[in-house]
């Protein structure tokens, strides 16, 4: 196992936080807590996943959570307070890492270059 990206270790923080914020932040509602810890543990596990089997699948599935965690105050019903604050950031983190690893990565770049712009040919 080894970090081959940072972005991999600060979503793994992020997703800590997110486990962790329902009671650091002592979240009033029941569903704010569950949702908060499903996602967390979701984005631990990609991340972890990242470390163990590099693939680019796993940046797409945080992509997805990061845009539930966003989502998710509106769609689930959070009240207004730190729950919602730390759900949108975590998940506007979650998204930036994961896109900016997608960004940067030579391998990602010169394999999506070969698939979509040589198709013509």
């Amino acid at each position: 196992m080894r970090i081959q990206h940072w972005q991999d270790a600060a979503s793994l923080l992020v997703g800590v936080w997110l486990v962790l914020s329902p009671f650091v932040l002592d979240f009033s509602g029941a569903a704010a807590v569950w949702i908060t810890i499903a996602l967390g543990l979701a984005v631990v596990l990609f991340a972890v996943e990242a470390f163990v089997i590099p693939s680019y699948l796993e940046e797409w599935g945080e992509m997805l959570l990061g845009l539930a965690l966003v989502l998710a105050p509106w769609t689930v019903g959070y009240e207004a307070g730190p729950a919602t604050v730390s759900s949108v950031l975590s998940g506007l983190l979650v998204i930036l890492f994961a896109g900016w690893e997608l960004a940067t990565d030579e391998d990602f770049t010169t394999w999506w270059h070969d698939r979509w712009h040589h198709r013509a040919g």
